[in-house]
């Protein structure tokens, strides 16, 4: 196993979180390392078009918005090695990171590992991804505007994506395996006094029906068994998320859902280690909320390296 030297910041992931807590560790003249299993971006880096990141008039793909952010953090010296983290070990002094190229050492631990969104588990959904099937509502409702789109799912992201949709799409097919919301009341009113929302309840999507793009989708219902076709632009997948977490459990606080406890400014309950981005408890997951905590993650970590808390 190969020997490396101890950083002052180690960055698990590199989304945008992860690079903007290297632009700003870098900047602050830390010793800064991000370890990304695949690529720069996360799951930033699979959106085509991004038009709700402040600065991009004409909005940016993902992809192209990822390898921005890395050379930014490179250009103050923040390294990158491109390897898989297998164990963390956060309450060591150094705190220990094994990986796929060897164990890293740092004074500071950053975890910007993501959540990745629960998939349909239908033929062809990945490919799809980006031509009529998507998992953020927040982020691609505009590219439906004046379409007929189905929302699958009944929990509060669900019925808040279907609200957001009802308000920009001309029709809205709201799919559910049961035969009421599981939302918090409080979507409930609005949802049934919409108009131009449309539920099928007791029902699950079976298959996506396409030709270079999403034309509809396939429901089955669970009840009688009968099967319908449902012509669509698009479908949001909103059965929910899947935090990252798994090499920080029994570590790391989290809550019932599996994201690390972390506030305002991502500080864990281990001095010295922060969860910025998707990994962590919060109202909104973003690529805007995601950089304010990479931000806020490194300041805090200044003053822990000081000794100043």
């Amino acid at each position: 196993m190969n020997f490396h030297p101890i950083y002052d910041i180690v960055i698990v992931g590199g989304g945008p979180g992860g690079y903007t807590a290297a632009l700003y560790a870098a900047r602050a003249g830390l010793d800064t390392l991000v370890l990304e299993k695949l690529s720069a971006g996360g799951q930033m880096a699979l959106t085509q078009q991004i038009d709700n990141y402040p600065g991009f008039e004409d909005g940016i793909d993902g992809f192209d918005l990822a390898e921005k952010m890395h050379r930014q953090a490179q250009r103050f010296g923040a390294k990158t090695v491109y390897a898989e983290t297998r164990k963390l070990n956060l309450t060591a002094q150094p705190k220990i990171v094994e990986t796929s190229d060897g164990t890293f050492y740092g004074k500071a631990v950053v975890l910007a590992t993501g959540a990745t969104p629960r998939e349909l588990g239908v033929a062809g959904e990945k490919e799809l991804v980006g031509c009529g099937v998507a998992y953020c509502a927040v982020c691609d409702s505009m590219a439906y505007r004046g379409k007929t789109v189905a929302v699958v799912g009944g929990g509060n992201s669900a019925a808040a994506d279907a609200l957001l949709l009802s308000r920009i799409a001309k029709k809205v097919i709201l799919v559910h395996r049961r035969d009421t919301l599981r939302a918090t009341k409080i979507y409930h009113e609005p949802l049934l006094k919409a108009e131009n929302v449309e539920f099928r309840w007791n029902s699950v999507v079976t298959a996506l029906l396409h030709q270079d793009r999403l034309t509809g989708i396939r429901l089955k219902n669970i009840l009688s068994g009968e099967t319908s076709i449902v012509e669509c632009d698009g479908v949001f997948v909103s059965v929910g998320r899947k935090p990252a977490t798994e090499l920080v459990r029994g570590q790391l606080e989290l809550d019932r859902d599996g994201y690390v406890l972390a506030g305002e400014t991502t500080e864990t309950n281990i001095p010295g280690v922060y969860a910025v981005g998707d990994v962590r408890t919060k109202p909104l997951r973003q690529i805007v909320t995601a950089v304010a905590d990479g931000a806020v993650a490194i300041h805090m970590a200044e003053k822990y390296l000081a000794g100043d808390v």
